[in-house]
């Protein structure tokens, strides 16, 4: 029963539209133009909000996909041209998925991954809930390319791209803990890293010198000794220790600016 009033309450609509389609053929009036056009949107705002309703387990919210397809039949309306057609409903609904598509496309994604991905997205997904019900497992790739015709890695691309939709917010509780939210798991740049670069072109430097100057600098500067604790440690004085790390680190510039 439920059915069957769906089904007539759709007849009436087309019938309406195409009865105000018509009217708009013979108007010449301004304002009457606008109200028939009004009507046109009115009658079909079901229409609209049935196509935003097949994206609604895409990700995004379902007020959003709404407005997004009023906003295309607005622009069916206003598009259209009586006098070339008589369905209104074969131009509008293209538009009117075009409008949700393209919101999808400007709007879902935080990083938008290529254009390809985006389209096929959307056909994995309905692919891979299709087969679920077939299999009654979960599909594989390799069985969702081959329902779609598509290459595996174009899949592969697709189902990973799902991290990309929503990424999530550093202050996120992880784990439902509320003193622990994403960004305190990650790690921070390491200051040490900055000097990789100076060790690797000091080291065949450092390699050339005698071996107590060696033992001097590392102890100063790897071990972070004193002067007078290294001057005890190789049997001088302070003041010999002081002008052994000169002598040395003016060899090790000069070696650099050499290279």
């Amino acid at each position: 029963m439920p059915s069957h009033r769906h089904t007539s309450t759709d007849e009436a609509r087309q019938r309406e539209t195409a009865a105000v389609v018509g009217l708009l053929q013979e108007c010449t009036d301004p304002d009457e133009l606008a109200r028939l056009r009004q009507r046109l949107v009115v009658l079909n705002v079901p229409v609209a909000t049935s196509i935003a309703l097949r994206y609604r387990s895409r990700g995004e919210a379902v007020e959003d996909l709404v407005q997004a397809a009023h906003l295309g039949l607005v622009k069916a309306v206003n598009g259209f041209d009586a006098d070339r057609g008589h369905d209104f409903l074969a131009y509008a609904v293209p538009t009117i998925s075009g409008e949700v598509k393209r919101h999808f496309r400007d709007q879902g994604w935080d990083i938008r991954p290529p254009r390809r991905v985006q389209e096929l997205r959307g056909e994995v997904e309905k692919a891979s809930s299709e087969l679920t019900q077939t299999l009654g497992r979960s599909p594989r790739i390799s069985e969702i390319a081959a329902h779609l015709g598509a290459s595996e890695d174009d899949v592969v691309e697709c189902v990973a791209s799902a991290d990309l939709y929503h990424v999530h917010s550093l202050d996120a509780p992880v784990g439902g803990a509320e003193d622990l939210n994403v960004g305190d798991t990650l790690g921070d740049v390491d200051p040490l890293l900055g000097q990789i670069d100076d060790v690797l072109s000091v080291r065949p430097l450092m390699d050339r010198l005698p071996p107590r100057d060696r033992r001097i600098l590392a102890l100063r500067y790897f071990s972070g000794w004193t002067q007078q604790q290294i001057a005890e440690d190789v049997g001088v004085t302070q003041m010999q220790v002081s002008r052994l790390i000169t002598k040395a680190l003016r060899r090790l510039r000069e070696g650099l600016e050499a290279a």
